[in-house]
């Protein structure tokens, strides 16, 4: 995660907990409005489990097009007529 990344995880988890909060307000009602509230359980699990798949999946591409820029470095290596590298 990217340092100015912050900000915007805040603020999702933020209002993730709000909508945990509304959940949780509507099942100790007794409306019989439980379905809502496991919907909103549901949807707020499902998008943080879903955005934090993502961000793994990208974290592992950075890391592998790091190590294959890495490769590319130590293989690719510049010289001249002579053989000397510059």
């Amino acid at each position: 995660m990217e340092v100015t990344e912050v900000r915007t995880w805040v603020i999702f988890y933020l209002l993730s907990f709000v909508v945990l909060l509304v959940a949780t307000f509507i099942t100790t009602q007794n409306d019989g409005q439980l379905w809502i509230s496991l919907m909103l359980i549901i949807i707020v699990v499902g998008v943080n489990f879903f955005l934090l798949f993502s961000e793994l999946k990208r974290y592992q591409a950075r890391k592998a097009f790091m190590h294959r820029m890495s490769k590319f470095d130590e293989t690719e290596a510049e010289t001249d007529s002579s053989g000397r590298r510059w």
